[in-house]
């Protein structure tokens, strides 16, 4: 027997860094299934102003716009406050925002460490800590955006692959601490996006080559799976779903 889909219409997303990129592709999906969005960005406001007014375009009073710096420690409960004095509840918290960027060993420094740690991993934590009250009364969900490079490290780039490590299992510990009523899950994206800091053509190649589809993907396919995450997986908490197109079955 096939098990009825969920109408989301009226329910509410967090999404951190909504402004861009994969963030911006989540509200997109998301809105698209009638529920309402709560978009966060740290800087980039002019960004996320248009992503609020094309989705109102086609469903007006639909997505609220909430400025934090997530490195900030009151910055948790005050941006999960506005969101519930906006939407008046939470079904979903969505971890997106994340630094990246690379440091070699020989120059790694303690204020990098605090910055990627602080947006990949603490952050995370603390937001889900803030959301889980609301998100109990609605049996809602946690999704957190890691990376396949928690399980094996990007070189050049070793905080940025402990913190995604660390956020693996914050998903695993969340997904204990907080059922049944809330299930947690990640998505790790592989080729979706490139480094906003570009590769030469040549290196793009040869990461698509040790893909087993040999192409990259798009932020709609992290979209797509994760409204099933929410809409669809009942019975699954506490994974890890990777969207790499096979990158992670190489040897």
């Amino acid at each position: 027997m096939t098990q009825n889909r969920v109408d989301l219409t009226g329910k509410s997303a967090l999404i951190t860094g909504a402004a861009h990129r994969i963030g911006a592709a989540i509200a997109r999906v998301l809105h698209a299934e009638g529920m309402d969005i709560l978009l966060h960005y740290r800087n980039s406001k002019a960004a996320a102003e248009q992503v609020k007014n094309e989705l109102e375009a086609d469903r007006p009073d639909s997505v609220w716009l909430l400025q934090a710096d997530l490195h900030r420690p009151d910055s948790h409960r005050q941006l999960i406050g506005q969101a519930e004095a906006r939407c008046k509840r939470l079904d979903l918290l969505v971890n997106n925002a994340s630094g990246f960027y690379p440091t070699p060993v020989e120059t790694a420094t303690h204020e990098q460490w605090d910055d990627l740690i602080g947006s990949n991993l603490k952050a995370p934590l603390f937001l889900s800590q803030a959301a889980a009250p609301l998100l109990l009364k609605t049996n809602g969900c946690i999704i957190n955006l890691v990376d396949i490079h928690a399980q094996r490290p990007l070189k050049n780039h070793p905080i940025y692959s402990v913190a995604k490590a660390g956020n693996v299992m914050l998903v695993k510990s969340l997904a204990r601490e907080l059922g049944p009523a809330i299930r947690v899950n990640g998505i790790a994206p592989g080729a979706i996006l490139w480094p906003e800091q570009g590769l030469s053509d040549r290196d793009r190649q040869a990461i698509l080559d040790r893909t087993a589809l040999k192409r990259p993907g798009t932020p709609e396919d992290i979209a797509h799976t994760l409204l099933f995450l929410f809409r669809d997986a009942h019975y699954i908490t506490g994974q890890i779903i990777a969207v790499d197109g096979g990158r992670t079955l190489q040897q």
